[in-house]
């Protein structure tokens, strides 16, 4: 094949770090790249399982881990478009590949000649000699294998065959749903009186939105994923908020053009059969077992003793709210507005203020950038000679303290009706020193985009969320191993936001925060006491939030409970999920879970089915860290060099809980959580 005919997708990246060169790639070029990079690894595996010499780790485990190179390009390619920047086309290419790539990796996984030789070598791991690092890749490889299958007899393969790509096509569905219902559902407002409370660049984003939906007049106030919306929190008119609000619950529920309760249904059936075959009581089980909690039992008892003091602490907020509203209604449309405006009347200084010192650029070079660079020892150099995958993407080289390259970081910041809700971090390439591959790391956010000559001002939630994403993206800078599957973020569902968690804490802090706080019009530092009246204001996590994150991660896991009969003799979802937060105590109509099953896109989409307690899980870990921190000295360079010592640098090639106790002297406990969160008496 002349260097000419090689696909664009496959062809290996003479840009810096393997950076993709977006621009000559089309989306015809996809399918034939995955077609070619799936049939090229399936040889890559049948020639490591034909191998006549014994099994050995290097040319069994590492030999399959290092297999795949083209299908791992493609992959970090396509599927860094799809979720960012997505169009009907790039929909359908991922609506097939979800099916052939679960097939191709059932393929692989059910190989009888490959289990076999990784079954030897799982039987024999006391006497391999094997580092560490090694131990846990030949575990996770055996593991694997079994929970695809390829244990099973020849029927119950063929079945749980149908199961992952039927799952895969659903999950996909429900994504690809709720994106388009997102869009379809914002809210249309007429008068720009209807919008007191909202800023004067939220308001042109609204007319902005509403142009490019075709409407002639009107503000078009978009839908975030989440229930809560910041537009019902700013809102005077109680009318729009309620708009807002119902438009936000309603979405893709049964009735609705984007319907999705049946794929629920459906979802929830096999799942609970798949845990079935595998000898697993539900999925729940099924998959808590690859987790850092012991058993659905512990997540259990943890969200149940935070029900009872988030449930108890709605109660003293409520009466306070209701005294503050003086006598106004406050419903479940209102109960976050009210709760907004409580906070800022009764702070020191008006925080309203806040935002004017709060610039995206001015916090993200001096902020995220400057807390990294005293922790980490980087330094960020944005190459404007680069290009992302949409002209809102810069790119920022990343050195360590020698001056020494160790990749790339990319910024997608602003909101777009391509890309779906929420803000993550995701890989285009994996750190490996076994491949000689350096990370290129993305943060997607959704920010609203100003208008030329105008700044991005950032909310105080949207600062959080900034420091948080990066956190993701710094566990992948900063990945050390040899494998690319041990890298960075490729840890436990409920131990990967715990990095992320931990870097929120540096939003605020004295130092950090008097490097990026200046007035976006005079340049003037923040004033000592608006400063303090933030840090007193974030600090008091409102029982509202508790209660409704709590609420979500009850619903999930009362789905994945189910038994497989259970699961078979529900047929309503909207009754199944009112009985299932009666059960968790968590019952209440003016705090609705922060995603009603209809939009769940987190278990339903995503990856964390059965998974979503694992924010609070981490936060356990989180608030234990942020004390040894500051006990430690807070902004220092020997602190960080010993967190990413622990942590960041490990990825999976070690236990993570392990490794933390290591770092804190100790297991954690629950109580620094709890009194972040107020929720001690």
């Amino acid at each position: 094949m002349s260097v000419d005919s090689i696909n664009p997708v496959l062809a290996e990246s003479d840009l810096p770090y393997g950076l993709p060169d977006f621009a000559s790639i089309s989306d015809d070029d996809f399918l034939p790249a995955f077609a070619t990079a799936m049939a090229e690894q399936l040889r890559e595996v049948e020639a490591i399982a034909a191998d006549t010499r014994p099994a050995t780790f290097s040319n069994t485990i590492e030999a399959l881990e290092l297999s795949g190179r083209d299908l791992a390009r493609a992959s970090g390619t396509f599927f860094n478009l799809v979720g960012p920047d997505t169009n009907p086309q790039r929909n359908a290419i991922s609506q097939q590949l979800s099916t052939e790539l679960t097939d191709h990796e059932n393929t692989i996984a059910m190989n009888p000649v490959l289990f076999k030789r990784i079954s030897d070598l799982h039987g024999r791991a006391e006497e391999l000699e094997l580092t560490e690092p090694q131990r846990r890749l030949l575990d996770k490889r055996y593991r694997e294998a079994v929970r695809a299958g390829a244990a099973l007899g020849p029927d119950e393969q063929a079945e749980m065959r149908q199961i992952a790509s039927r799952l895969a096509y659903l999950t996909t569905t429900f994504s690809q749903k709720i994106l388009d219902d997102t869009n379809a559902s914002a809210v249309l407002v007429d008068d720009v009186s209807q919008l007191d409370g909202m800023s004067k660049g939220e308001i042109a984003a609204a007319r902005r939105a509403a142009a490019d939906a075709g409407h002639d007049s009107g503000y078009l106030i978009a839908l975030e994923l989440p229930t809560s919306q910041s537009a019902v929190e700013t809102l005077s008119d109680a009318g729009v908020r309620q708009r807002v609000f119902d438009a936000s619950v309603a979405r893709c529920s049964r009735g609705n053009d984007h319907d999705t309760t049946e794929l629920v249904l459906e979802i929830v059936r096999l799942r609970a059969r798949r845990a079935a075959l595998l000898g697993y009581r539900d999925h729940a089980e099924y998959v808590i077992a690859e987790q850092t909690a012991p058993d659905p039992a512990a997540v259990d008892e943890l969200l149940g003793e935070l029900a009872v003091s988030a449930m108890r602490a709605g109660g003293r907020e409520l009466t306070r709210l209701t005294e503050f509203a003086a006598g106004a209604d406050i419903g479940a449309a209102d109960y976050s507005y009210w709760l907004a405006r409580e906070k800022r009347t009764t702070s020191t200084v008006p925080l309203d203020d806040f935002a004017d010192y709060c610039e995206l650029n001015a916090v993200l070079e001096r902020g995220v950038f400057y807390a990294a660079g005293k922790l980490y020892g980087l330094r960020f150099t944005e190459r404007t000679d680069l290009a992302g995958y949409h002209p809102d993407v810069r790119i920022w080289e990343v050195f360590d303290d020698s001056g020494t390259g160790i990749g790339l970081f990319l910024g997608d910041f602003y909101a777009r009706s391509s890309k779906r809700g929420g803000a993550w971090m995701s890989n285009i390439v994996d750190q490996s020193e076994g491949l000689a591959q350096r990370p290129v790391i993305v943060n997607v956010l959704n920010l609203t985009k100003p208008d030329a000559g105008e700044r991005c001002l950032l909310t105080m939630d949207q600062l959080t969320t900034l420091f948080h994403e990066f956190g993701h993206a710094l566990h992948g800078l900063l990945s050390a191993v040899d494998y690319p599957s041990q890298s960075g973020t490729s840890v436990p569902r409920d131990f990967v936001e715990f990095p992320s968690q931990v870097n929120e804490m540096w939003a605020l802090h004295p130092d950090v925060l008097a490097n990026y706080a200046r007035h976006r019009e005079t340049g003037e530092p923040i004033p000592a006491e608006l400063a303090d009246a933030a840090r007193a204001s974030a600090s008091s996590e409102s029982a509202h939030g508790t209660i409704e994150y709590l609420a979500a991660s009850a619903l999930d896991l009362a789905w994945h409970r189910l038994t497989e009969d259970e699961a078979q003799a529900v047929d309503d979802v909207e009754a199944f999920e009112k009985q299932a937060l009666i059960d968790a105590g968590l019952a209440t109509e003016l705090i609705p879970p922060r995603y009603r099953s209809s939009y769940f896109n987190h278990i339903f989409g995503g990856g964390y089915s059965a998974g979503y307690y694992s924010y609070i899980w981490s936060e356990v870990l989180d608030a234990e860290t942020e004390q040894w921190f500051l006990a430690e000295g807070g902004l220092e360079r020997e602190n960080g060099r010993r967190f990413a010592d622990a942590t960041l640098s490990r990825g999976d090639s070690v236990d993570p809980l392990v490794a933390h106790e290591d770092l804190i002297g100790r297991k954690a406990q629950i109580a620094p959580l709890l009194e972040r969160r107020g929720l001690t008496a």
